[in-house]
């Protein structure tokens, strides 16, 4: 479904991507784990057309997005959502999910969807004419996966989603996430949490300092010995 071939991004004349290649097939959860610094968000701001590529390619169910106006990616079907929320606090919980569905011209598409997101978190729907900004941060959260649901993605992008949330919200989130995979939808997870990352997604790959550094399903990286040592607190 979506292919990265060679991507390389610059900041001002530093490059932070080099020449990275991953690939994510339909209906996978893929977790992409590093430090802060990483690369991690530039890869997922770069799929979004939010940053351009210096160089290298990234397809789209064949399609070159590269150069593409992230207008007209999140209409091809990828929605992302940012690292922090980046929620309208000033707008309701209904007036933020309205947004996220602002392409669906499909009435009956965009009921579905809106009954898919109350059901996922009915805590929405009871305070749908509630500012976003007296949310907690876990309820932001949820509302800023329900608004990327209503956009009907083909794949999601999830940036750091359980940041800065207690540890039962965090269980809260990825038990949605995780609800989402079995109803086939396609991810890319971005985590700081990487044993939940791992636990949850199909394959994973390791990005340190720009560099994709190891690939593997995601059951295999949990047990490498690098691997726990540098993200899982392991000896």
């Amino acid at each position: 479904m979506l292919e990265i071939n060679k991507l390389s991004v610059k900041y001002d004349n530093i490059r932070v991507l080099h020449y990275i290649s991953m690939q994510i097939r339909k209906g996978e959860m893929v977790a992409l784990i590093g430090a802060n610094g990483a690369g991690k968000t530039t890869v997922l701001r770069t799929i979004s057309g939010l940053l351009k590529a210096e160089s290298g390619e990234i397809l789209f169910e064949g399609k070159d997005i590269t150069k593409m106006s992230s207008h007209n990616i999140v209409a091809s079907g990828i929605v992302h959502v940012p690292e922090g929320r980046q929620i309208f606090t000033k707008m309701t919980i209904e007036e933020n999910l309205k947004l996220g569905a602002y392409l669906q011209r499909d009435k009956s598409v965009m009921k579905r969807n809106f009954e898919k997101v109350f059901s996922l978190f009915p805590i929405l729907k009871q305070r749908l004419h509630q500012q976003a900004g007296t949310l907690s941060g876990g309820e932001q959260q949820m509302l800023a996966i329900g608004r990327a649901l209503l956009g009907n993605p083909k794949l999601l992008l999830l940036d750091e989603p359980s940041m800065g949330l207690s540890p039962i919200m965090t269980q809260q989130v990825f038990s949605v996430l995780e609800s989402l995979k079995k109803e086939g939808i396609t991810m890319l997870l971005v985590e700081q949490n990487a044993y939940e990352a791992l636990e949850i997604s199909d394959r994973a790959y390791i990005l340190e300092t720009g560099n994709i550094t190891l690939e593997g399903r995601s059951s295999d990286l949990i047990q490498d010995p690098n691997v726990k040592k540098a993200y899982l607190g392991g000896d």
